[in-house]
């Protein structure tokens, strides 16, 4: 079953049971915007033990808030009962809840106006008590009410202030835009897990690039990525960025991002976070070293927003091959095939394009790689070993460090289609790798 299907199923039942009850929030706003929402929220005068009698497969999952979860053949939607709130006491929630029976009193409780629509789905009929309808036309994110009350209650919604305002083109209205600047050291107090999430949100849902702009304008960067807000002003050599400085590079890859993975947006965020700490002005404007400094920068700061090990390991392994491109022409067959086989190469090779279009706008290496990627199959990339550790010992060679070496050199001959046998493989063995006085000792070239 479709969400829709089942929130508008949902609605029918609570109003044929002599209830209140509307779609609310972001599925009303994206309608009213020509969207098709993915999620589905309700709003009713329904008490949470009158919502489960009537959904009885339903579950609560915010009892102390009034939320029910229903579900329904693979859909689901959450429905709330009308609400206030009592005062927010840690930054997140409110100490206690008024269930009510006027939707506008439920309206007054929420974020910004834009989310605060009611939607009659039978009537197609909306409900605006704050002025949401208006704020769409005029494309304007605006707190409901007092802004500095309404983020003192809940500090994520500045975070959330910018997403809506990047993702949807809007500018945010200007008491709103100040109170997050006079607030913004309270992000400090959100927890990490949902800071990062929202910037993720920020990276993948469009207009990256607006985000982080706004992030920076608002002040909220300094307090949540001050590595990156240490980019602005750090020049490049005009010969390959003729863009400008670090700052600005980084804002043209986020602005050519289109439907990234997290992983990949974050790897264009922070491929060059690496070069403030390393620039120095020799015979011209030096990064000695930024790749390794990022690679450790990047794992702190993932790290610090508690990304997944499996996230920061791609990341990090971005950054740490994104200036390897430069030498694909020079490359070895076997060096080439080894970087064409690394984990999830095709956001490697997209990470590439975009720094080249946010600078010098040469795509030759690009192309190569391209051409190379659909040329080579998996098995010439990573075909199956011709020797293994256990044929060195049959052949007389004692286990010991040198055995990675010995067979990544007849790795290399194998992706250069040197050899191509067992038997040419034990050959190049003993040929480039002795065994003194035919001992059984450790293998020296």
């Amino acid at each position: 079953m479709e969400p829709l299907e089942l929130a508008r199923q949902v609605v029918a039942q609570l109003k044929s049971s002599g209830h209140q009850a509307y779609f609310v929030g972001g599925c009303v706003r994206d309608f009213l915007l020509g969207g098709h929402p993915k999620d589905y929220d309700i709003a009713t005068d329904a008490r949470p033990d009158q919502i489960t009698a009537l959904f009885p497969d339903s579950g609560l999952v915010g009892a102390h808030f009034g939320v029910v979860l229903v579900r329904k053949l693979g859909a689901q939607v959450e429905v709330a009962t009308f609400r206030s709130d009592h005062t927010y006491v840690d930054g997140r929630h409110p100490a206690g809840v008024d269930f009510e029976t006027d939707p506008r009193q439920d309206v007054l409780r929420r974020d910004f106006t834009i989310n605060a629509l009611l939607l009659d789905p039978d009537r197609d009929e909306v409900l605006d008590f704050v002025g949401g309808r208006d704020d769409m036309r005029d494309r304007i994110v605006r707190a409901i009410g007092n802004p500095e009350a309404r983020f003192r209650e809940d500090h994520l919604r500045m975070l959330r202030a910018v997403r809506f305002a990047a993702r949807l083109g809007y500018r945010i209205d200007p008491e709103t835009f100040d109170a997050i600047r006079r607030l913004s050291g309270l992000i400090q107090a959100v927890s990490a897990e949902r800071v990062r999430d929202e910037l993720v949100r920020i990276l993948t849902e469009g207009g990256a690039r607006r985000g982080f702009e706004l992030l920076d304008e608002t002040g909220l960067l300094s307090e949540i990525l001050p590595e990156v807000a240490a980019m602005k002003g750090v020049d490049q050599p005009p010969e390959y960025h003729p863009e400008g400085d670090v700052w600005t590079h980084t804002l043209l890859l986020l602005e050519y991002l289109r439907d990234p993975s997290p992983t990949l947006a974050l790897g264009a965020l922070l491929h060059d976070v690496g070069k403030p700490p390393t620039f120095r002005l020799a015979d011209r404007i030096r990064f000695d070293g930024h790749v390794e400094k990022g690679m450790e920068m990047a794992t702190d700061i993932l790290t610090r927003l508690r990304f997944s090990n499996d996230e920061i390991r791609q990341v990090v392994a971005l950054v740490a091959n994104h200036m390897r491109f430069k030498d694909a022409p020079q490359m070895k067959v076997s060096t080439l095939k080894r970087f064409l086989r690394l984990e999830n190469f095709p956001e490697h090779l997209e990470l590439h394009r975009l720094d080249c279009v946010s600078s010098h706008g040469h795509l030759e290496n690009y192309q190569l790689m391209r051409h190379k990627m659909q040329e080579l199959p998996q098995d010439q990339l990573k075909p199956q070993p011709l020797i293994t550790g256990d044929d060195l010992i049959e052949a007389g060679y004692r286990p010991g460090p040198a055995f990675s070496r010995i067979l990544a050199a007849v790795e290399d001959a194998q992706l250069e289609s040197k050899i191509h046998s067992r038997e040419d493989a034990v050959r190049l063995v003993h040929a480039q790798f002795r065994i003194p006085d035919g001992a059984p000792v450790d293998a020296a070239p």
